[in-house]
């Protein structure tokens, strides 16, 4: 018999009454993967755009569809890009992937790199994720298929980068594999700080990241712009990710996904990207309202980077402390060594050392890089980066570091060389000074400064120390 309970659940689903319901079969079509669109932005790549496409076609998991955006480019990229257009197809263990490749030729585009992204992600739109992927960069052949998991995974994700080093492996040259050497283990203590940090990525880097598009279409809405990259900003994907945590996401870095980026093998180029970099990260975090860019020094993205340049800031003072302490004590005959002072670059070569043995391709080069002589080399380049950006940035410069970068790249400008002539002239007027004072003053600048130095370097070897003791939870970088 069917009780009166059946009849009214089958009239109302419009079944026979002497029928009851059946278990309804569960919808394959629901456990599927994501649909990923890749965006290329490519400004004169023509040495790298044939190796970035086949590191994407040797994916284990290959992009729904990739769009090669070029721009301003005067070279060969959009010839060599169009041998790879059409469709291609992969399996792997016995799942079948299918990819199309379009190439765009923007022409002469006023908002670059940026406006290149805001075309591909209008191409984007209907897909669930867009995976930016630099004109020069390449990656681990698993890297799209950890991207794809981490992300689906969390839907409070809105974006995650790959964790970048560079490929040493094509680098030749004695200039070049030093520079290298140093961007690699640049690289590498910036991943281990963010991995460390609950995997919370204070930059989403646009070499090669994966961006939910129900997050970046939250950040438009929000911030009531047309695009979701805005050219207000020296480094848009650093103003990205700030505006995707505001937005309620989070930006994180993957644990397994690996990407190869384009290395700077000379100091003309090296110097054009890394002031660009600072550059931009110092108009984000200085608080007041440049422009259309308003700063925000409280930003939990921007930690890190404040951490960072309080670091430099400290590695400056200790060092022209000890030279110029150290040049007035010679110039008096007054300079007594004391073995202490070998405690510090000792620890700092343990930190450097634990960071290279941390490295996912650590070689030969790496472990060699850490001992003083090529690291302190490479620190006082660094300095010079960071002076001349925060140079540039209070002297209101107004300044294109796009197109500095790129013509430094080409082997123009001698920008890279004005930091060694600043420190060359303010080293030579301190001593210049010292050597006017009396013997009394220049004892009693001495019995002050090494004492204020000591405890100075005191602290900072500490926090050295304290990083090369932390745990690094089997991460690597």
């Amino acid at each position: 018999m069917i009780d009166a309970g059946q009849q009214a659940a089958a009239r109302a689903l419009n079944l026979p009454a002497q029928h009851t319901p059946e278990p309804a079969a569960p919808d394959l079509e629901v456990i599927r993967h994501a649909r990923i669109a890749c965006v290329i932005p490519a400004y004169n790549e023509q040495e790298t755009i044939a190796e970035v496409l086949e590191s994407l076609l040797s994916q284990t998991r290959l992009p729904d569809v990739i769009h090669v955006v070029v721009n301003n480019t005067d070279d060969d990229t959009v010839e060599i890009a169009n041998r790879y257009r059409g469709k291609h197809r992969r399996s792997v263990k016995g799942q079948s992937y299918e990819t199309t490749i379009h190439v765009h030729d923007m022409g002469v585009n006023p908002d670059k790199k940026v406006g290149a992204l805001n075309f591909g992600f209008r191409l984007a739109r209907g897909y669930d994720y867009l995976l930016g992927v630099d004109g020069d960069t390449t990656a681990d052949r698993r890297a799209v298929e950890w991207l794809e998991k981490e992300i689906v995974d969390d839907p409070r994700i809105g974006g995650i980068s790959a964790i970048y080093s560079i490929d040493k492996s094509k680098i030749e040259g004695g200039t070049a594999k030093f520079l290298v050497a140093g961007q690699r283990a640049q690289f590498a203590g910036f991943n281990m700080d963010n991995l460390l940090h609950g995997r919370n990525m204070a930059v989403l880097g646009g070499q090669f990241s994966i961006f939910s598009m129900h997050a970046l279409q939250t950040v438009m809405v929000r911030d009531h712009q047309h695009t979701p990259w805005v050219r207000d900003s020296e480094v848009e994907d650093s103003k990205l990710s700030l505006q995707i945590r505001d937005a309620g996401f989070s930006t994180k870095i993957s644990a397994r996904a690996r990407a190869y980026v384009g290395a700077m093998t000379n100091l003309r180029a090296l110097h054009g990207q890394q002031v660009k970099w600072n550059y931009g990260a110092i108009d984000l975090m200085w608080p007041g309202q440049r422009g259309d860019t308003k700063g925000q020094p409280l930003h939990p993205n921007l930690r890190l980077r404040w951490f960072e340049n309080i670091s430099m800031l400290s590695n400056i003072f200790s060092r022209m402390a000890f030279l110029l302490l150290l040049a007035a004590a010679l110039s008096i005959h007054a300079f007594v060594f004391n073995p202490v002072w070998l405690i510090p670059p000792a620890i700092a070569i343990a930190l450097n050392l634990r960071l290279a043995l941390a490295m996912h391709d650590k070689s030969a080069s790496d472990l060699a890089f850490c001992f003083l002589l090529p690291a302190e080399a490479y620190m006082w380049i660094r300095i010079g980066h960071f002076l001349s950006a925060w140079t540039q940035f209070f002297a209101r410069v107004e300044k294109d570091n796009w197109a500095a970068q790129a013509a430094a790249e080409k082997g123009r400008g001698s920008a890279y060389i004005f930091p060694l002539v600043v420190f060359a002239a303010v080293f030579g007027l301190l001593i210049l000074a010292w050597s006017q004072q009396t013997v009394s003053v220049q004892a009693a600048i001495l019995s002050l400064g090494w004492p204020a130095l000591y405890i100075f370097t005191v602290v900072q070897t500490l926090f050295m120390a304290r990083k090369v003791f932390r745990r690094q939870r089997g991460f690597t970088v």
